[in-house]
């Protein structure tokens, strides 16, 4: 006899619908998968079968054949054992498979038949929501991120004993705006915290502001890290959408937990400087998410910049540019979103007290330390900032810092400009712009024309840096409420550009 049960898997982070085909007939016993399974999902035959058998039901010894259609893309994962199970039982008519039409199952069996959670529930209910399917039966402990499906009816059984016994389900509901709103009360460090350094906390203020790259570079200890772990405390609240294409990420990649199943904070990635080109960018066989994806609309940090293998800084560079990564592999292509601001720093010499006495590097060390970084890398950071030793008054003086809740506030309100100025553009902060879109919305003064023609020159900038200091100049003078970016606005813009870009280029 056969029975078809909706399952679902992903490509890349949006999902599609899988048709479970299960036939049952006379034959030698054997149980076949086909359909392109992967390793995982041949031996759902093992857990399927002990599940059922431990559950109370005998399992029956007939030629059992299971396809998983569209059957030219490759099928990952085990959340296909729970709608393999279901076939199976209905095919021998132990259940009514009446109560599982138009109805999505995925989840992992144990072998005492218990239901376990699997990856990419989000991506697959949002993408059978969009086929018409209003129905979905999920393990109980990814219910809370398969209700944030708005016209999803999300039902749950802890074993597949209930569903032979025919129990009805559990339905879950979960108040959407209260998990949104609850998760973004969560605090991290803030930049109270970090005494002195004004110059560098106006620098990432502006690149808070407008979604900006930045390199930090300064000694040992001058404060870097403790700076760029600070700044998603500044950055602009997450919206709804933003925080559901953030999840998906999250929920492909496996990183996403019952207890917090809505991402409501912006990313911060922080890998080690031997990470590999393939762990940046997502890789395997089949593909997976990376670290700049990962940091979507959020931050990815990279620490002692110059350590990094030269390969893997350089598949930065598309990302960067294009805000997406596309990953081939034999098997399958998978397009993952990887807009994120991108936090550097790095000391100025192998050991990292250039222009003090205690440095002893000489000139060849220092260039061959920095010339481990690229040119066209450093060209797609928009702001340079050295962080200076903080002196002992700084540190022992009784004197409050600004919040991150003040700093938060401006860097809103230049947003929310940005978001107005560009809403009929598809952009959405001024680190984005394309060449026309400056031409369009970076005006300048006469004072400002002339101070930018001079820099051009004496600079010798590239285009590419010329927008960028365009750009920037742009977010300060949001930051300033101006329409109109002046000779002072450029002029600031252009300190980013200045002596740490020259030294390290």
């Amino acid at each position: 006899m056969l029975s078809k049960v909706l399952s679902g898997a992903v490509s890349g982070i949006n999902g599609y619908i899988v048709n479970v085909e299960v036939d049952i007939s006379r034959g030698l016993p054997c149980f076949e998968i086909v359909g392109l399974p992967g390793s995982a999902v041949k031996e759902s035959r093992e857990r399927v079968r002990t599940a059922v058998k431990n559950s109370g039901c005998e399992f029956p010894p007939n030629r059992i054949t299971v396809n998983l259609a569209p059957a030219d893309t490759k099928k990952e994962g085990p959340a296909f054992d729970l709608p393999i199970a279901v076939g199976v039982l209905s095919s021998l008519n132990r259940i009514d498979s009446e109560k599982f039409n138009d109805c999505l199952i995925l989840g992992e069996l144990s072998l005492d038949g218990g239901i376990r959670p699997v990856s990419g529930v989000l991506p697959i209910v949002y993408g059978a929501l969009k086929e018409g399917i209003k129905k979905c039966v999920v393990p109980p402990d990814n219910a809370d991120e398969a209700a944030l499906v708005e016209g999803m009816d999300v039902y749950t059984f802890e074993n597949i004993s209930q569903i032979i016994k025919g129990e009805s389900p559990k339905r879950h509901v979960v108040d959407i705006n209260e998990v949104f709103e609850n998760g973004r009360l969560s605090m991290g460090p803030d930049f109270s915290d970090v005494r002195g350094q004004g110059f560098v906390k106006r620098a990432m203020e502006i690149a808070a502001a407008g979604y900006h790259n930045i390199l930090l570079s300064g000694h040992p200890g001058s404060g870097k890290t403790m700076l760029a772990r600070r700044l998603p405390s500044i950055l602009p609240d997450l919206t709804f959408e933003e925080s559901i294409e953030i999840t998906k990420i999250y929920s492909v990649s496996g990183l996403l937990h019952n207890k917090k199943c809505l991402i409501t904070t912006r990313p911060f990635r922080s890998p080690h400087h031997t990470v590999s080109p393939a762990a940046l960018t997502g890789g395997g066989s089949v593909p997976k998410p990376g670290e700049i994806s990962l940091s979507h609309y959020g931050v990815l940090f990279l620490d002692e910049l110059p350590e990094f293998k030269r390969d893997a800084l350089e598949v930065l560079r598309q990302p960067l540019e294009d805000g997406f990564v596309t990953i081939s592999r034999v098997n399958s292509t998978a397009t993952y979103p990887s807009d994120f601001m991108l936090v550097a720093a790095m000391n100025p010499c192998p050991c990292g007290y250039l222009g003090d006495r205690r440095c002893h590097c000489s000139a060849g060390d220092i260039a061959k330390y920095r010339k481990k970084i690229s040119g066209p890398l450093m060209d797609r950071i928009d702001i340079y900032a050295d962080t200076p030793d903080v002196s002992y008054g700084e540190l022992s003086g009784a004197s409050s810092e600004e919040s991150s809740a003040d700093i938060k506030k401006r860097v809103s309100a230049a947003r929310d400009i940005q978001l107005e100025r560009y809403k009929n553009d598809g952009v959405l902060f001024n680190s984005r712009l394309s060449a026309p879109l400056i031409d369009k919305y970076c005006v300048l003064d006469s004072e400002a024309k002339e101070l930018l023609k001079a820099a051009f020159d004496s600079l010798g900038l590239s285009a590419r840096s010329y927008h960028k200091i365009l750009k920037v100049s742009r977010t300060i003078a949001d930051l300033e409420g101006s329409d109109v970016i002046t000779s002072a606005h450029l002029s600031e813009a252009l300190q980013y550009r200045g002596s740490s870009a020259d030294d390290i280029m």
